[in-house]
């Protein structure tokens, strides 16, 4: 299923609103997505190959924040006929109803229960991998340490949880390399200089990433056993945590 090229910020706007998983984003999520998270591609392959290893029998994979079901479908499609259930979470009703479209487009005897919900609000229950993939930086810091608790206190012995995220850094000049590096990923994949400025002014009071040491400091608060960074470029990174 394509989608439409990301042309929101395209125009100049009198006033820039703070960004909103609507509608019109949804309608060209994927586009935007591949044009501005260097990696993208990978991330979403691989946890696929981490769910292999990991998902265990008569349990459920999470896909908290799912957006259109990027993430759920590649671990579907990992997992082949294994006995798991996958519940897809996420807060934008644009989004879910495209996610459906989406699934319902690949066939699998993995059943996926896909829920409009806010993820501070569903239970985690019986759980071996819970995926939060650029979710946990658009909720607020103060919910971010519940949030972890609440997941660590629903996987099984030997779950894991994989977190991807856009990320900060308090060394300033490692900062601004590392961003001016992202600016330039995005201008070779055709954004201009106005729709890169209005999108990070639209999403300046929204997106609120963390530093690598504060997301390890949360998962050992959490209480996960082990965890690290399996994959970074540039400011993106993803970890994975284990119980």
């Amino acid at each position: 299923m394509t989608s439409e090229q990301d042309r929101i910020f395209s125009k100049p706007l009198v006033k820039v609103a703070d960004f909103r998983f609507d509608d019109k984003v949804a309608s060209v999520f994927p586009d935007m997505i591949s044009r501005s998270i260097p990696g993208y591609g990978q991330i979403l392959h691989t946890l696929g190959e981490i769910a292999e290893r990991r998902a265990q029998p008569q349990t459920r994979v999470y896909d908290l924040g799912c957006s259109l079901g990027a993430a759920t479908t590649s671990i579907r499609r990992a997992l082949g006929e294994r006995d798991v259930e996958i519940v897809a979470i996420d807060n934008s009703e644009a989004m879910v109803k495209r996610a459906r479209e989406h699934l319902d487009a690949f066939v699998s005897p993995i059943p996926v229960e896909l829920v409009c919900a806010d993820i501070r609000d569903v239970a985690i229950e019986n759980a071996s991998m819970v995926v939060l993939n650029f979710t946990l930086q658009f909720l607020s810091p103060d919910d971010r340490d519940a949030l972890m608790a609440k997941i660590y206190q629903g996987l099984v012995p030997g779950g894991v949880l994989v977190v991807s995220e856009k990320l900060v850094f308090d060394q300033p000049n490692l900062h601004e390399l590392l961003d001016d590096l992202h600016l330039d990923f995005k201008r070779a994949n055709g954004y201009s200089e106005l729709e890169i400025s209005q999108k990070r002014n639209a999403l300046e009071n929204v997106m609120r990433p963390d530093t690598t040491e504060r997301h390890m400091a949360r998962f050992k608060a959490a209480g996960f056993s082990e965890a690290g960074l399996w994959f970074q470029c540039f400011n993106f990174a993803s970890m994975v945590a284990i119980k």
